[in-house]
This record gives C-alpha cells, sequence and structure tokens, in this order.
C-alpha cells in the first residue's frame, strides 16, 4: 500500500473508535455512522484502486 492508502486507514480506524466513543458516551447518532460508512467506502475504493495499479 502506498503512503497515503495508509494513512487513510490509519484515519478510518481513528474515526471508528472516536465514533464509537462518541455512541457509549452521549447515545447513538445517525450522522456520525453515516459519515464514517462514507469514509469506510472511500477507505476500500483507495485500497482497491491501489492493489489494481
Amino acid at each position: 500500500m502506498h503512503g497515503s492508502t495508509k494513512t487513510m486507514g490509519a484515519l478510518t480506524v481513528g474515526t471508528l473508535v472516536l465514533a464509537t466513543a462518541y455512541s457509549v458516551t452521549l447515545g447513538s447518532n445517525g450522522w456520525v455512522w453515516f459519515g464514517w460508512v462514507i469514509l469506510a467506502m472511500a477507505t476500500v475504493s483507495m485500497v482497491a484502486a491501489s492493489r489494481g495499479a
């Protein structure tokens, strides 16, 4: 994986931790999880693009 792909993966995992902590402390928020799903989909597409190149 390229450096930018690794950074995106780390950002996605970090955001997952933050979204989980947010949900535990303040209650679930659909927009937080929707945003995380969009970020995860972008990360998966970056990984797929880097493997195809």
